[in-house]
């Protein structure tokens, strides 16, 4: 065995230092690494008077908060229309995170978390009207009688699909403030809302001659979950851990009755007259069987 020159053993000592340094920068860097905040970008308010998405932000945050993970939350710096902000979640690019009404297609998608944030409330729809068309609706009793009128829905909406399923006319728009617009001009007749948007909605739009149609309820099974990214498990685990928590704890309910108890109110849903659609988007996975996450005021 040849002796080591100087060099060499400068050399090896050298290499030596440098691992270490290399262990060290790793070492101290694990932690940060492990504590770094989850990212949960999520929908912006489409408008400064929409306050359409309040509850799902405060609910998603609660989720966040129960499930004990660092995270951080804000909202996209683009404003989308529902279709668009679905596509970039499912190219993983602007957004993290997205509630909307389930379908089988955009689970097949996107990745669910099954709890409806709403627990079915999306599927009572009662319509916004214009007043002086009140009188015509009043003789509305069944499927068949509104089949005579036409409804306004967001064309990339899974309502669509469910109201044409059922027989009925749907005039679609790609822009959801365009629909107002739209049954104010008399485009359709009619534009079915969920029970937990109706009101803001109304609100937003006064001086435009809208009323809410008191004596008709659609109905039909649905469910509007958070959505991530398929490949987006730590996040979809924390949201779902988050959720049962606040359901185990009561503090889910108490956001829901915050919100929506009044809506409920409002409805007055027993004194309406039911029409019942089937919902052949509804997945199979959907856990209907599971009452406790569910409102059920009709049954």
């Amino acid at each position: 065995m040849g002796i080591i020159s100087r060099s060499e053993s400068a050399m090896i000592r050298m290499t030596f230092l440098l691992r270490i340094f290399v262990s060290l920068l790793v070492f101290v860097a694990l932690p940060t690494l492990a504590s770094k905040p989850l990212s949960v970008i999520h929908p912006d308010r489409p408008s400064a008077i929409d306050a359409r998405y309040d509850y799902q932000i405060k609910l998603l945050k609660l989720a966040l908060e129960k499930s004990g993970i660092a995270y951080q939350m804000r909202p996209s710096k683009i404003k989308m229309e529902q279709g668009r902000t679905l596509l970039q979640l499912e190219r993983g690019q602007d957004i993290d995170v997205v509630w909307s009404m389930t379908s089988r297609e955009r689970e097949q998608r996107l990745r669910p978390i099954r709890i409806p944030i709403d627990k079915g409330l999306i599927g009572y729809r009662v319509f916004l009207v214009k007043h002086e068309h009140l009188k015509k609706f009043a003789q509305v009793h069944t499927l068949d009688h509104l089949r005579r009128f036409e409804a306004g829905q967001g064309s990339h909406w899974p309502d669509t699909r469910i109201l044409q399923a059922n027989g009925l006319n749907v005039y679609g728009a790609t822009v959801y403030e365009n629909l107002f617009n739209m049954l104010e001009a008399e485009r359709f007749d009619y534009f079915p809302r969920s029970i937990t948007e109706v009101w803001d909605e109304i609100q937003a739009h006064p001086g435009r001659g809208f009323t809410i149609e008191p004596t008709i309820l659609l109905s039909y099974p649905a469910a509007a979950y958070y959505f991530v990214n398929k490949e987006n498990r730590e996040l979809a685990q924390a949201i779902e851990a988050g959720l049962r928590q606040a359901i185990r704890d009561g503090s889910f309910d108490q956001l829901f009755n915050e919100y929506y108890g009044e809506c409920v109110r409002k409805a007055d849903l027993r004194q309406r007259k039911v029409i019942r659609l089937r919902n052949p988007l509804l997945p199979d996975e959907t856990p209907l069987l599971q009452q406790q996450l569910w409102f059920r005021p009709l049954d």
